[in-house]
């Protein structure tokens, strides 16, 4: 997606990806990340040693990182880990991976597995996977964990009260044609009538824009998703940093609440900052769903158990052990995660963006996260 982050570097999530997923841009480098990168807050988790240097697995086109052949007892944290709640997740890549020559065995034994035993679980994954180390470029093996999620606003179909801020679909005059940047092309009467429904808060919507995706509440309660439609190509630029550059807010503000903040304190000045962002997102409305949005994977996420990574050196689908610490702390956060989505601004080795969900909760821990940490490739014995 990403990145994510407002201060953003979208698009975190590629354009060309799956249907509802291009997104999350917003979490990756923010605003605050250009300041930031450096200070990934706690250390990174501790590892112990082990594994078989020297021989690694096969990673077509790997740039930037390798898998090293490793054993179960370096994985730090893999013996306390609560498996149950990454299950749905590996059944939605066996969705996805099922056909594949080398995942059918693993697969079909997943079936078979007592999804409320830990210890069957665990035995399955020791009996049908072999882990690597996920190693950098520099032979370091630790690296930046971001985070992202999936919005939801308030909105109606109709323009109405509080709704006066629309998400438009992608003109069809529009289409194979350069498009302007944002503040131009909201000018252009193509735009009109092409409205897809309309939210409450034009900064909310610009985070929408960065993410790619998410979910709209109805005045009726009911939820409609919305999933990226096509860009006017144009690049990206953080109008979290362009607030930062020009002391509006401080490295400490630079967070989606931040952002809010100084947009209710300075109403008349939100669109020249949104302005700064020549790029503009188009959506389209997705079929209605309980699951997650849906990764490059071609699967809905699950919360707390999906991560973006980069595909040259991680394969999509696979488990992925990460080893790391939640938002602004050393607390840990040793757990069993799937590969499944990937992001413009997720590149190299140990680098990942982990999905923490829905809503204005999972944003905000989302938008803190810039951590250190160290991955576990699992791939399916032959």
């Amino acid at each position: 997606m990403a990145i994510p982050h407002f201060y953003s570097t979208y698009p975190r999530r590629k354009a060309s990806r799956h249907a509802g997923a291009p997104w999350r841009g917003w979490l990756a480098l923010a605003a605050g990340a250009a300041l930031l990168a450096g200070c990934m807050s706690g250390p990174p988790p501790r590892i112990e040693t082990g594994g078989t240097p020297g021989t690694t697995a096969p990673t077509p086109g790997a740039q930037k990182g390798r898998l090293q052949a490793a054993n179960w007892s370096e994985i730090n944290g893999w013996s306390q880990d609560d498996m149950r709640a990454a299950w749905p997740a590996l059944q939605a890549s066996c969705q996805a991976l099922k056909k594949r020559a080398e995942w059918s065995r693993a697969c079909a034994a997943g079936l078979m597995v007592d999804a409320g035993d830990l210890g069957a679980m665990r035995a399955y994954f020791e009996t049908n996977f072999q882990p690597f180390r996920v190693i950098n470029g520099d032979g370091t093996d630790s690296g930046l964990i971001t985070g992202y999620y999936e919005p939801i606003l308030h909105g109606s179909r109709t323009r109405q009260g509080q709704f006066q801020i629309p998400l438009y679909r992608k003109p069809a005059q529009m289409a194979n044609r350069a498009l302007p940047a944002r503040a131009e092309l909201l000018q252009n009467p193509a735009m009109r009538g092409n409205e897809l429904v309309w939210v409450d808060d034009a900064v909310e919507a610009a985070f929408l824009q960065i993410q790619g995706s998410g979910r709209i509440r109805l005045p009726n309660g009911t939820m409609m998703r919305v999933g990226f439609g096509g860009t006017n190509d144009q690049p990206f630029r953080s109008f979290g940093k362009w607030l930062l550059d020009r002391g509006e807010i401080t490295p400490a503000q630079a967070t989606m609440q931040g952002i809010k903040a100084w947009a209710r304190a300075n109403p008349s000045r939100v669109d020249e900052m949104l302005n700064v962002n020549p790029r503009f997102v188009f959506f389209r409305e997705l079929p209605p769903t309980n699951d997650g949005p849906v990764g490059a994977l071609g699967v809905p996420l699950t919360a707390e158990r999906s991560i973006a990574v980069d595909p040259a050196t991680i394969p999509l689908g696979v488990p992925v052990f990460l080893s790391t610490t939640r938002p602004l702390s050393t607390e840990p956060i040793e757990r069993l995660m799937f590969a499944q989505d990937t992001g413009s601004a997720i590149k190299g080795g140990v680098r990942a963006d982990f999905f923490w969900g829905a809503g204005d909760a999972a944003g905000e821990t989302a938008g803190r996260m810039k951590q250190g940490g160290r991955m576990w490739v699992l791939m399916p014995r032959s």
